[in-house]
């Protein structure tokens, strides 16, 4: 059996990784990360979101923060997914869904244990944003220098 780092480097033999990021609902932190995945990872990996249900809309809080903070609406490029309306992917990150986290088949998997901020403070949303803009980005690096 491969170690991580074999494993990891492995699925960069491909061409680019396809990355997705799932929670149950699909409309917040999930939603979060793959527009932060466009933004940071897009030279390494392309960047999904999915889950097990859907809403009709993505989080009103996190697409007024997102366009605030990054200039981007999640609404125009985004929707709300189940994991059959993705492509297979080469990495799962889990947003901290406990054990209602879906699954789906991946060469490499991680869960990344956020608390969900819906309902919360816009100091909440801010936290968990910036966390996931931290993990993406420390994705991105990992993944293209293969560990």
């Amino acid at each position: 059996m491969n170690s991580p780092e074999e494993s990891n480097k492995q699925i960069l033999n491909d061409d680019k990784l396809k990355v997705a990021f799932i929670c149950v609902h699909n409309s917040c932190r999930s939603q979060i990360a793959e527009a932060l995945g466009k933004i940071y990872g897009s030279d390494v990996f392309e960047s999904y979101s999915a889950g097990t249900e859907t809403k009709p809309f993505i989080n009103q809080d996190a697409v007024r923060l997102m366009k605030k903070l990054y200039s981007v609406d999640m609404e125009a490029t985004q929707r709300s997914k189940l994991i059959e309306d993705i492509p297979a992917v080469d990495v799962v990150i889990t947003m901290g869904c406990n054990v209602d986290c879906p699954w789906l088949p991946s060469q490499m998997r991680e869960d990344w244990g956020l608390d969900d901020p819906s309902g919360k403070s816009d100091e909440e949303f801010l936290n968990v944003i910036s966390m996931i803009d931290y993990k993406v980005k420390e994705l991105a690096v990992r993944l293209k220098n293969g560990v």
